[in-house]
């Protein structure tokens, strides 16, 4: 209108128009930077402290069911994919819809029917996102879980690289992971061949709907119904939808992995654990009933597989040392994990202080047992911080008491800086055996009621193993002590011992009873020692 007339005013007057515009759209695009960078970052923190805090709720079973590689996975990869889908998102995706609707709005204000053609091309694009969105979602689940069979491998390659190497097996660990590696990538492959249809089909409905609206608008404009102008902004329109759709289809791939990905992270947040506190309030216990009493106890780590325990009935009193020994998968690791509830029994009961373990908080339970695992397990920091895990407060004459009891303090204090010296993620800096000493001193440092080692001494020589023996007896006065082992010398002079075989008990008593009375107990000692010296 301006130029047409010569209205030079006018002409200013819009053009400074355009300029506001345009500083207000700049205005609003830094601000939505701003604000979706702080509310994906913030979103993204959040998923993850609360996974991480649920995922420390579940009990054994549940983590079990799970797997390792793929929490990790849920917690980095997954999350990082939803964080980023929330920023584009913001930054993106909410813009398109005022867009495609002002569009339509502004052609309808223009000519009605030429409008028909907005709105079928705005139909025809998003039944298109539609049907790759449907069949993408599936396909990218399927990556995620590929990704955490190459969590696992790595995680196994990484950690048991020094097997691997003394094995010569580099060849295969390359080659298993070439596998997992070409399978993700056909996978991804599969899924990039149908998102890549998205931007040809957007680009091709829009300029066959430009076409037709040069075409009709040609006719119109002949005719006198329009003017030429109307047909460059009907044009310009339906540019912008076509820009908005370009957007919506790049962040279609983003979204449907998003999908998955969020999926799998609520499939954990939907995971109810199965050991469950009742209450949280502490309970009184018994100081007269036996320290463990186990009754008629049945467990099995799958509903529907075999008993790993069944009909197990044992008491223990209090201060007693009491060995529980068998064959490699007798039951032995799972019976001892039941008395922390690390796992829930099936049928029976277990009780502590004459008070069934779930009746207790877990706090009340947990804080009266110290516990050595078969997996000695240490954290990055000090020798120091590794100790008071249970009791922060521990002073040095604690720890170095612990230490000498678990024969861990001569090399202790041959490290260059002590108690002060660095520990390496997971204690890789110790050899087996002293990694073991100092996960039993760090069991002892709080005093605990019940100690619980679970072949603790698996690494040790006999000769350190005999001198731990020997401390433990003079130092745990009172304290309830169980050892599960293979070696029968270990146990030889516990106050009891529990023979376990494939998930029953086998036989209960001292050495020279079950020597006499039990054949798995005798046979074990046996094939340790001569005859004569089982004996003895």
């Amino acid at each position: 209108m301006g130029i047409k007339n010569r209205d030079a005013g006018y002409v200013w007057a819009m053009g400074g128009l355009l300029v506001l515009l345009a500083l207000l759209g700049w205005s609003s695009a830094m601000f939505t930077q701003y604000f979706a960078s702080k509310a994906s970052q913030g979103a993204g923190t959040k998923i993850r402290r609360a996974l991480f805090r649920h995922i420390n709720t579940l009990s054994h079973a549940e983590l079990d069911k799970l797997g390792t590689p793929s929490l990790i996975t849920r917690i980095t990869n997954d999350t990082n994919t939803v964080q980023q889908s929330i920023a584009m998102m913001i930054r993106l995706l909410t813009r398109a819809p005022f867009i495609i609707a002002g569009s339509l709005v502004m052609a309808m204000t223009i000519n009605l029917k030429l409008s028909l053609i907005f709105f079928g091309a705005a139909v025809l694009i998003a039944l298109t996102l539609y049907l790759v969105m449907t069949r993408s979602v599936p396909i990218f689940s399927a990556m995620q879980k590929k990704l955490d069979v190459i969590s696992l491998i790595s995680r196994e390659n990484l950690s048991g690289n020094r097997v691997i190497r003394a094995f010569s097996k580099q060849k295969t660990a390359c080659k298993r992971m070439d596998d997992a590696t070409e399978d993700l990538a056909r996978t991804a492959i599969r899924v990039s061949r149908l998102s890549a249809l998205l931007s040809p089909v957007t680009y091709a409905v829009t300029d066959i709907a430009i076409i037709l609206i040069v075409w009709f608008g040609a006719i119109d404009v002949d005719l006198g119904g329009m003017q030429t102008g109307d047909i460059v902004a009907l044009v310009s329109y339906m540019t912008q939808i076509l820009l908005a759709m370009v957007v919506v289809a790049n962040l279609v791939t983003l979204m449907t992995r998003t999908a998955a990905s969020a999926k799998r992270i609520n499939q954990v947040f939907e995971t109810v654990p199965s050991v469950q506190e009742k209450n949280t309030e502490p309970i009184e216990t018994d100081e007269t009933a036996p320290k463990i009493e186990f009754e008629h106890v049945c467990f099995n780590y799958n509903d529907d597989g075999d008993d790993e325990l069944t009909d197990v009935s044992f008491a223990v009193p209090r201060g007693a040392t009491v060995g529980i020994i068998g064959g490699t998968g007798s039951g032995k690791s799972t019976l001892v994990n039941l008395i922390p509830r690390f796992y829930d029994v099936n049928a029976g009961c277990v009780r502590v202080d004459g008070r069934d373990v779930r009746d207790y908080p877990f706090a009340q339970l947990r804080r009266q047992i110290g516990m050595v695992p078969q997996q000695s397990t240490l954290f990055s920091g000090t020798v120091r911080d590794n100790l008071r895990w249970r009791k922060p407060d521990a002073t040095d004459e604690e720890l170095l008491a612990a230490l000498q009891t678990a024969q861990a303090l001569e090399f202790v204090q041959k490290l260059p800086k002590g108690l002060d010296s660095r520990v390496e993620q997971g204690g890789r800096n110790f050899s087996g055996g002293q990694r073991q000493r100092l996960c039993i001193a760090r069991a002892l440092v709080n005093r605990p009621d019940l100690l619980i080692l679970d072949d603790s001494f698996s690494a040790l020589d006999l000769a350190t193993d005999a001198a731990l023996r020997k401390a433990l007896r003079e130092t745990t006065d009172g304290m309830t002590v169980l050892i599960v082992t293979q070696r029968c010398s270990t146990v030889r002079n516990a106050d009891l011992i529990l023979v376990v075989s494939d998930g029953e008990l086998a036989g209960v008593g001292t050495h020279d009873e079950l020597t006499a009375s039990c054949t798995v107990y005798r046979d074990i000692c046996l094939s340790q020692q001569t005859e004569k010296e089982a004996a003895r």
